[in-house]
């Protein structure tokens, strides 16, 4: 194997890890569907929750039971969470996208459907095509 060819998978391997990362961080920080939780407001409804426990049946509990444990699951999980950088990740993906996506013959409306949006993709030099 030539140095030139192994140059050549390497940059390969280096383009398709940031067009992963990115692609990963926006679908890690896409909005959710409906009203976005606080913990304030989960705080509160554990708070209902608990007044409930006192006057519910057992099948009432059970429902309960397992509610506070989801809650209290994604209140540990809203304190643990560190933001995700898409401005750098960003970069790298405008610097690899172009060349990563014409290798792997990866159309506009793919990158689009993948979630990203038209503007980073005029960035990084991929527009619509006659396939698109």
């Amino acid at each position: 194997m030539t140095d030139e060819h192994k140059a050549a998978l390497a940059a390969g391997r280096e383009q398709g890890a940031a067009v992963r990362r990115y692609l990963d961080a926006l679908e890690a920080n896409r909005p959710k569907r409906g009203r976005k939780r606080t913990p304030d407001s989960i705080t509160k409804r554990l708070s209902s929750i608990d007044e409930k426990m006192k006057s519910a049946n057992s099948l009432a509990k059970l429902q309960l039971t397992q509610e506070r444990a989801d809650l209290g699951t994604e209140l540990a999980s809203m304190r643990s969470t560190t933001t995700v950088d898409l401005t750098s990740l960003e970069g790298e993906f405008v610097k690899s996208a172009s060349s990563y996506g014409s290798r792997k013959g990866i159309t506009y409306s793919t990158w689009r459907s993948a979630g990203v949006s038209a503007p980073v993709l005029k960035k990084a030099g991929i527009s619509r095509g006659a396939s698109d």
